[in-house]
């Protein structure tokens, strides 16, 4: 039944926005909808909001994290799909390359005790940290104190909003190979993108950054990258040529 109404939905729609092409070829495959009418058109953020007047010192400083520990940040709701056991697994394997790392996981959901059972089992107590809830207004420093950001995505990853709030901040992320993530960053650079799924890839993803073998985009490079691509006057005006573009079709009778 749902399948039947998002078809009928589709079906009368004269262009169709999509907020990656990983999400466009589900409408064109699984829809059969014509790729003439799906316009790409990515999420966005206020580039400023995420660009705080202070630097990664004063960010740990403001929210009381360690200075002299390489820190390795994940946004994400605490669900199955999101790769976070694959996270902390990969933990576990840096610990003895890297026994200062200090992973800050900040959302919610239910594998919370999971995680953290998780987490305790591994001896990591003090290499990962579940920071539950962190409001919007603390969330720029946040991304700003980080050394880096992770997305460790399994499945069903349309675009990645959090990419970009990361870049915007002028921190640099690192993605799994799932759904749109790859094309929110393929663009700053296709290093940033991990080669697969699964602790192993993350862990040696990591390893890299950390320990220079991957040059990672810097904090300029990231920040300039977001506001060029994904701030919101920039994507308004994409998605206000998509609506000129449907109305224009709709005024001379051609889908």
């Amino acid at each position: 039944i749902k399948h039947h109404l998002e078809q009928s939905v589709y079906e009368r729609s004269s262009r169709l926005i999509v907020l990656s092409r990983a999400f466009g070829d589900i409408l064109t495959k699984r829809y059969a909808i014509s790729p003439e009418r799906v316009r790409v058109v990515p999420g966005c953020v206020d580039t400023a909001q995420f660009d705080p007047p202070c630097t990664p010192a004063e960010a740990r400083l403001r929210l009381q994290l360690p200075q002299g520990r390489p820190i390795v940040l994940a946004v994400r709701r605490l669900v199955r799909r999101m790769g976070l056991e694959d996270l902390i697994d990969a933990v576990r394997q840096l610990k003895p390359r890297h026994p200062d790392v200090l992973l800050l996981i900040a959302g919610r959901g239910r594998l919370e005790a999971e995680l953290q059972q998780r987490i305790n089992d591994a001896g990591l107590a003090d290499n990962v940290k579940l920071l539950g809830f962190v409001p919007d207004a603390h969330l720029p420093s946040l991304y700003r104190a980080a050394t880096l950001s992770v997305v460790p995505t399994v499945a069903l990853e349309g675009f990645g909003l959090i990419t970009v709030e990361s870049l915007a901040a002028g921190t640099p992320v690192l993605v799994t190979p799932v759904g749109g993530l790859p094309e929110a960053v393929a663009g700053l650079s296709q290093d940033l993108v991990l080669p697969a799924t699964g602790a192993d890839a993350i862990a040696d993803g990591i390893d890299a950054a950390l320990s220079g073998r991957l040059k990672l985009p810097d904090a300029q490079a990231c920040r300039e990258y977001a506001r060029n691509h994904f701030d919101n006057a920039v994507v308004a005006k994409r998605v206000a040529e998509v609506y000129a573009e449907a109305i224009a079709a709709a005024n001379s009778g051609v889908q």
